[in-house]
């Protein structure tokens, strides 16, 4: 039997939901740029000091600012230290409204009814995602003690080190496993350097960067995961 361990942000979830509700609240008045465009750019921002804010080398506040700063400077635009961490205020409080992608509660639903093993491995400090994780209602789906989390285990995706971990503790058959994400480099190149096979949500059209660690299956619709794990599991 096949195991599928999944992301959580951007997979379980749209995280440019909340991101889109927070921009309206905070900067409504402008409407010259796009908002996805914005969210890709503090998604990209947001990974360059990834792992300094995991060390403590900055705070949470000083990455928050980097990243939303940054993104708007793409567009020529320049806001304020105090925009940005009311910006993310609010994308926090927004956050607490997260609901499952169509058709991930029914993959989820498929796999328990058929008792098929399945994970989350999530880059990200650890109240933060856990409160995702609650939000989500994940627990109903997928075993507590088969949560990882960055930033309580000290170690982070893309790192091949956390996918090994996760793969001892569940007892994982490394060819047996998938592991499902919507980040190219730390999702799949991460897991793929673990020997684990992938399948990358590639829901905004992202670029294959490293054509030698291609993905084993890409999906842009969340019911097209659904019908991968059922004919895979039917395959097996």
């Amino acid at each position: 039997m096949y195991n599928f361990i999944f992301d959580v942000d951007d997979t379980l979830y749209d995280q440019l939901e909340p991101f889109k509700r927070a921009y309206y609240e905070n900067f409504s008045t402008n409407n010259e740029i796009s908002i996805e465009g914005l969210y890709r750019y503090s998604r990209k921002f947001s990974d360059e000091v990834f792992e300094q804010s995991q060390q403590g080398t900055i705070s949470m506040d000083e990455m928050h600012i980097y990243r939303l700063t940054k993104a708007f400077n793409v567009f020529d635009i320049t806001i304020k230290p105090q925009q940005a961490l009311a910006f993310q205020k609010d994308y926090a409080r927004f956050q607490k409204e997260i609901t499952l992608l169509p058709d991930m509660e029914k993959t989820l639903q498929y796999c328990k009814t058929n008792n098929v093993t399945t994970g989350i491995i999530t880059n990200g400090p650890s109240k933060h995602q856990r409160n995702k994780i609650k939000n989500l209602n994940i627990t109903h789906w997928i075993k507590p003690e088969h949560l990882f989390i960055s930033g309580e285990l000290k170690m982070a995706k893309p790192d091949k080190q956390i996918f090994h971990y996760v793969e001892n503790q569940m007892k994982l058959e490394r060819q047996q496993t998938f592991y499902i994400g919507d980040s190219y480099k730390n999702d799949m190149l991460g897991a793929k350097s673990a020997g684990w096979k992938t399948i990358w949500y590639n829901q905004r059209d992202h670029f294959i960067t490293d054509e030698a660690s291609e993905p084993d299956f890409i999906v842009k619709k969340t019911g097209q995961i659904y019908d991968l794990i059922e004919n895979l599991c039917n395959r097996f």
